[in-house]
């Protein structure tokens, strides 16, 4: 064997190895997305017990919710541009660990207001580990198996939020907050060993090809995706913040964890099944995600007294939402191609923005037009969605060839 066939030897197994998924290392990422949304959404669980451990209001521990969210919204570009030439395992593992000083902080805290800056380091590190994500997966794999890579990287945020979170509510009135929070901080510290063993390390961007923020933001193709995105989380967040009120008539405002466990399961099966299809049918996957979540709008707006009906179009909204943000970080990912990283950041950013700008429309027009009024928001909103899609046809969400 000469000198250029042993030297082509470890690109063929290179190769080789991105054409099979690495569960190990799409898992551990997983498990990140999943540390991330339960960081995120446990003190909603848990308002009356850290209410009562933190002596302040509800009131004041729902803003836990709203700095984290901050936090995101104002980390994820300045922090992704800031470490663009950095190996990417090293800033994985710094992002993870930022969660562990995060939760630390909040198990032990006696002070409100230092908590609540506990929460804005969280919200920080959330939006570069979400950045990260994505392409991350996309560059473990060959480019046909990208999406069904960042749809497993994406499965941690479904299953917290069905699952995880009810389960950690629980937890935390046997066991205490304090606890949940040091329990989230070791199951962290498992995490960075799992990453520094299966997952691998990557050369940060090279000088030559890191594009500004302007750029990328008017590559072809970009744009739509973020319009999308803004447009779709906006829409879902409309009503799912405000889903006990919308259930009321129905009489279901009582049973809010049924109906969202629904939503929750729901949401884990659809990413089961586009899983397999993400690649090939990415555009039309899209469509569909949006025409069932305006057809269960538009039954919940009809028919908004009946139960069977709540329970029916609530388990179709789950399957639209489901997967889309895999759908969304997928079209990201293949249309920035090197500039993926800068791209998902501006996508994070948007997503917190389309959380904040839902909570905010909706209590608005809970005000002034009641929750009647939301369904037909919804439709409104996802048919700009339709709309962008249907037209971004050639670079965002491109036609099948």
């Amino acid at each position: 064997m000469n000198d250029a066939q042993l030297a082509c030897r470890p690109l063929e197994a290179s190769l080789q190895q991105r054409e099979r998924l690495p569960l190990g290392a799409l898992l551990a990422l997983a498990t990140a997305g999943f540390i991330t949304v339960m960081t995120e959404a446990l003190p909603a669980g848990l308002l009356p017990q850290m209410s009562s451990g933190l002596n302040v209001s509800q009131a004041l521990i729902g803003q836990l919710v709203t700095m984290y969210a901050i936090g995101s919204i104002l980390a994820a570009i300045p922090l992704t541009l800031a470490t663009r030439s950095w190996r990417r395992r090293p800033l994985l593992l710094s992002a993870i660990g930022g969660f562990a000083i995060a939760n630390s902080i909040t198990a032990l805290s006696e002070l409100y207001w230092l908590t609540l800056i506990a929460r804005l380091i969280a919200g920080i590190f959330a939006g570069l580990l979400w950045a990260l994500l994505a392409g991350y997966a996309s560059r473990m794999v060959a480019p046909h198996l990208q999406g069904r890579a960042i749809t497993v990287a994406m499965l941690g945020a479904p299953i917290a939020l069905s699952l995880g979170i009810p389960a950690g509510t629980l937890l935390g009135t046997l066991i205490g907050w304090r606890l949940s929070f040091a329990i989230m901080t070791a199951l962290t510290g498992l995490l960075v060993i799992w990453v520094r063993w299966q997952v691998p390390d990557f050369a940060g961007e090279p000088a030559g090809k890191r594009l500004p923020l302007r750029k990328v933001f008017i590559l072809p193709g970009v744009r739509p995706v973020l319009f999308v995105t803004l447009t779709y989380v906006v829409a879902h967040n409309l009503l799912y913040t405000y889903i006990a009120p919308f259930l009321k008539p129905s009489g279901l405002d009582t049973s809010v964890d049924r109906v969202l466990l629904v939503f929750g399961l729901a949401s884990v099966l659809s990413l089961w099944i586009v899983g397999s299809l993400i690649d090939r049918w990415l555009r039309e996957l899209v469509l569909i995600s949006a025409a069932l979540f305006m057809l269960s709008a538009i039954a919940l707006g009809l028919w908004r007294e009946s139960a069977g009906v709540i329970y029916i179009a609530t388990a179709v909204w789950g399957l639209a939402f489901g997967a889309m943000p895999s759908l969304l970080q997928t079209a990201s990912a293949k249309t920035a191609k090197d500039a993926a990283d800068t791209a998902q950041s501006m996508l994070v950013t948007l997503w917190n923005v389309g959380i904040a700008g839902g909570g905010l429309a909706g209590g608005l027009l809970l005000d002034n037009l009641g929750v009647g009024a939301f369904p037909w928001i919804v439709v409104a909103l996802l048919l700009m969605s339709l709309y962008a899609t249907v037209t971004a046809k050639i670079h965002g969400f491109p036609r099948t060839r």
